[in-house]
């Protein structure tokens, strides 16, 4: 971009002029026209420095690459002369981010950076070369392409063992396809299969590698193995190495997981275990993450898929290669179609979010709308507000007003409740002071209602492909329309904490009226959920009239809110506010908290509560005690074995440096930053390696871990949960007890 330095005179503030549809056009794509663009990298050595655009041009599978010159920025509060500055330009406007300064070359704007911090001076800026040079310039990936017009490659590696530092470990199987048609098995000497797949990925030449783990497992195994046999891993278009960031980040949801980002030249790495968990984050429709479990939810399993245990693999690999063989296709078969289903939304969002594919993938949506307000404000040199100062306010309304197993459940949504809220109520920024934050909100409300109406008509006509786009499409819009509410009420540059207490507050007025209309017609209300309630049709209501019923009190409803039926169910297990299990009348569960499933619980754990909701969900209480006093037993003569008792943890830079985690950092010593271990809690207290288990567990440890997950299914048992779910003896009593003095079994008192 070239700029010369300018004044602006500054007027009193007007009202925005009315946005038009190329207007929003640009606010939502960038005002760049450059399309098909599949990948940026830049050079940051070059003076000035540059951005490479790797094309896809229509009707073809090469890639052509563009070059251009870009000048970084950043945006200062109040004015400071810096070094090698190529322009300057005031922005118009009263926000706080007025001073636009352009450098000549990418060591003088972090030289700039530098400065500026250590002066402690406020300002605004994007670190990501890439970053910085497709919010400067308006350029979005992907514009005028679908998802299936990306070059896709998946990875999975087959080893003799968890971690790739173990005594005598090693890769002894890689596979790998990609959605045109490529699959490759490789076998053999370890060494000539990583060469190999170098190999393979400069011929498929991808847009995208894919793998399910891949972050965390295969690529540090295949970076560590490489290593060894001193193979360079020269994935990247100009076969420069694969490179490794420092750890960040992934959002999911309300939650974030670390991760360590890996980079290769002209390709976006992505990891579909990852992508999983965000695409489930308000469906909840998995227990587990891993490939198989996924692959059966969304239907995309081989009718005969090889399933074999980890704990088999590499024996079965002496004596059945050929099953192996089939195994390791169907994983990356399946990571393949996996794809498909978790990552058109995060594609589609590329074309609209100035960053790479690879970042929107791990990237809160809220951060997304904070791009695009930061680009369009930058297009139109006008100057960007300052965060407010955090202001506490209320969340959306929960309440549980009747817990158990409950049947026969209806609920009734408020479609996009707050977004309706902030459009009917006209609440937005208070610093937006271009007025996109309204039109910009209602602009994607229609294209959504024009997509999902588009993808069900391709939909009806079996027109896989245009239903797959026009989902991938509205979904995108879907979730940048939810996180407008979010935005405001968080740490973004054009919040708005005031706004966002006002459209909660409306929230909850609306949320509670809806709840008293249906008490009012009859209707048992169970659960109360933010913009929805979950209840039970009044006694003696015919069949078939749930959505008329629900139609009925939308009528009552304020003007510019609307009450959808949501869904009904045959069942529902209530544990507590926005704990619960819904089973729908084809069988399928959906499970919403953490009470019942997470990631940090024991496999013996979640093993337990999975059987506990399928006996609480048939009335078999009786069945559900047994299950647990079978469990206890186990625990109590160390039966289920280390992979049961064990936790997988990932050594942080806290691990060596916190006082609470010093028992970690004892197990873990010898690891770096980034490494996964696997624990468990030795008699002693001590934590241990998993390859160290010398059936030496703290039974005291795990048979109040059983305990504290039977708790969790209190609410569904009632007064009988202690005759159930005995507690376990500890301390004295069961020292006591060891010691051998009589006492009768626990599950006999």
């Amino acid at each position: 971009m070239q700029t010369e330095s300018t004044e602006s005179t500054e007027s009193a503030p007007t009202s925005p002029a009315p946005l038009t549809k190329a207007d929003l056009d640009n606010v939502l794509y960038g005002v760049h026209p450059a399309q098909r663009i599949v990948a940026v990298e830049t050079d940051t050595r070059a003076v000035p420095p540059t951005a490479t655009l790797f094309v896809r041009p229509k009707d073809s599978e090469d890639t052509v690459l563009e070059t251009m010159p870009f000048y970084p920025w950043l945006i200062m509060r109040d004015p400071r002369p810096l070094p090698d500055v190529h322009a300057t330009v005031v922005l118009e406007g009263t926000n706080g981010y007025k001073h636009l300064t352009y450098f000549a070359s990418w060591r003088a704007f972090q030289e700039g950076r530098r400065i500026l911090r250590d002066e402690r001076r406020d300002y605004l800026d994007y670190g990501s070369a890439i970053k910085n040079f497709l919010i400067g310039e308006g350029v979005t990936l992907f514009k005028g392409m679908a998802f299936p017009d990306v070059r896709r490659m998946q990875i999975d590696i087959e080893t003799s063992d968890l971690s790739p530092v173990a005594p005598d470990a090693c890769i002894f199987m890689i596979v790998a396809s990609d959605n045109r048609g490529h699959e490759d098995v490789l076998v053999g000497d370890e060494r000539e299969m990583l060469v190999r797949l170098g190999e393979l990925i400069q011929e498929w030449n991808p847009d995208v590698i894919e793998g399910h783990n891949l972050i965390a497992f295969d690529l540090p195994w295949i970076r560590t193995r490489a290593k060894a046999h001193k193979v360079p891993l020269t994935w990247g278009r100009d076969h420069s190495e694969m490179g490794i960031g420092n750890e960040r980040n992934c959002a999911i949801g309300a939650n974030t997981r670390p991760f360590v980002p890996h980079y290769i030249w002209g390709r976006h790495v992505v990891d579909t275990l990852l992508a999983a968990q965000r695409f489930d984050v308000a469906r909840g429709e998995i227990g587990s993450y891993g490939l198989k479990e996924c692959a059966v939810t969304y239907h995309i399993a081989e009718p005969d898929r090889v399933y074999l245990d980890r704990s088999v693999i590499l024996d079965t690999w002496k004596t059945d290669p050929d099953l192996v063989r089939r195994y390791a296709l169907a994983d990356v078969r399946e990571t393949r179609r996996l794809a498909e289903v978790v990552c058109p939304t995060e594609f589609y969002q590329t074309q609209m979010v100035g960053d790479s594919y690879q970042n929107v993938c791990v990237t809160g949506s809220g951060e997304k709308i904070n791009s695009i307000f930061v680009r369009a404000y930058l297009a139109r040199q006008q100057a960007v507000a300052r965060q407010s100062a955090p202001v506490p306010y209320g969340g959306g309304y929960t309440e549980m007003r009747v817990s158990g197993v409950l049947q026969n459940i209806v609920k009734a949504d408020v479609e996009s409740l707050y977004p309706s809220i902030m459009l009917t109520n006209r609440i937005t920024s208070s610093t937006d002071t271009l007025g996109l934050f309204l039109p910009l909100l209602d602009e994607l409300k229609k294209r959504r209602i024009i997509g999902k109406k588009l993808a069900k008509k391709y939909d009806d006509e079996s027109n896989i492909k245009g239903a797959s786009y026009w989902d991938g499409l509205q979904n995108s819009y879907k979730l940048l329309i939810n996180s407008f509410y979010g935005y405001l009420g968080a740490p973004f540059y054009f919040n708005d904490y005031v706004a966002a207490a006002k459209v909660t507050e409306i929230g909850q007025e609306i949320v509670k009226q809806i709840a008293a209309e249906l008490e009012t017609r009859g209707a048992t209300v169970i659960e109360i959920d933010t913009d929805g309630v979950y209840f039970q049709m009044p006694e003696g209501a015919e069949p078939n009239t749930d959505e008329a019923f629900v139609e009925a009190v939308g009528t009552t409803m304020p003007e510019g809110i609307r009450l959808a039926f949501d869904g009904r169910y045959a069942v529902m297990l209530s544990l507590k506010a926005k704990n619960y299990v819904l089973v729908g009348y084809d069988g399928k569960k959906v499970f919403k908290g953490s009470s019942l499933r997470s990631r940090a619980d024991e496999k013996f754990g979640r093993s337990f509560l999975n059987a506990a909701v399928d006996l609480l969900l048939a009335d078999k209480k009786e069945d559900l005690a047994h299950c647990y006093a079978e469990l206890f037993a186990k625990i109590e003569n160390r039966e289920l074995g280390i992979e049961q008792i064990a936790r997988r943890e990932r050594v942080t830079e806290n691990t060596f440096k916190s006082e609470a985690r010093k028992r970690n950092a004892e197990a873990m010593k010898g690891l770096q930053v980034g490494d996964y271990a696997v624990l468990y809690q030795r008699e002693d207290k001590s934590l241990a390696l998993a390859a160290d288990y010398d059936n030496d567990e703290d039974i005291e440890y795990y048979q109040t871990k059983l305990y504290k997950f039977a708790q969790r299914l209190e609410a569904a048992i009632g007064d009988d949960f202690e005759r159930f779910f005995p507690k376990p003896l500890t301390g004295a009593k069961r020292k006591a007890h060891e010691d051998g003095k009589q006492q009768m079994s626990l599950f006999d008192m």
